[in-house]
């Protein structure tokens, strides 16, 4: 399986970040935009350059345009999709099957929920996409979901409907579980879930669910 990283232009929590780039094997480096700047300040070498370039810093640019084996994908400022987006879909066509996406969060809510809806892209084209962070862990699910208590991020598992129904949610291995049941917007029914088992599986029959673990 090709595996990706993204750093895009939110919060780049900079210990994290390189923990995560050390705790994980990827095939491919991205940088979107200003995410290019945690690659120049740490001096990491992506494979991919991403972005508009409105808000990267001009060093960096400088810097990487001087280096050999890096491809490059400018866009104009007047575009319809986000700098993120662009990178997911090239990484895509790329033949990447899983991408995690780190520096997609941040102070910018309308950025966060729209990188957030950006994982829907995964369930079309049949690639795991990952929204991460220091304390969160989401993906987006339409079928199955299987986290271990060994391996899951943080404490919590909490679900959020992505469609205004989701039917046939059922829990195995949580603290609440559930049964067959339907999942629909304005409630709060699937917030800080826990792992009681050595693993927790979501299934349902239709509709999509967001999957969020997350610690305090």
């Amino acid at each position: 399986m090709k595996r990706a990283v993204i750093v895009t232009g939110g919060r780049i929590e900079r210990e994290f970040c390189l923990g995560y780039f050390k705790g994980q094997s990827f095939d491919y480096y991205i940088a979107a935009d200003k995410g290019l700047q945690f690659f120049f300040e740490n001096k990491r070498k992506p494979d991919l350059i991403v972005g508009d370039f409105d808000s990267a810093d001009p060093k960096a640019l400088q810097y990487f345009e001087g280096q050999e084996g890096i491809a490059w994908m400018r866009l104009m400022p007047e575009k319809d999709d986000t700098d993120t987006e662009c990178a997911i879909r090239q990484a895509i066509t790329l033949g990447i099957e899983e991408i995690h996406i780190l520096g997609g969060t941040g102070s910018r809510l309308d950025h966060m929920l729209g990188t957030v809806g950006l994982l829907g892209i995964g369930l079309r084209e049949h690639v795991e996409i990952f929204l991460v962070d220091s304390r969160n862990r989401v993906r987006m699910v339409e079928k199955q979901c299987l986290i271990s208590k060994e391996e899951q991020y943080g404490d919590y598992v909490s679900l959020l409907p992505v469609t205004n129904k989701v039917t046939g949610v059922t829990l195995t291995g949580m603290k609440y579980p559930l049964s067959g049941y339907t999942m629909e917007h304005y409630s709060s029914l699937g917030i800080s879930n826990e792992i009681v088992g050595a693993a927790a599986e979501i299934t349902l029959e239709d509709g999509a669910l967001l999957v969020i673990e997350s610690r305090d």
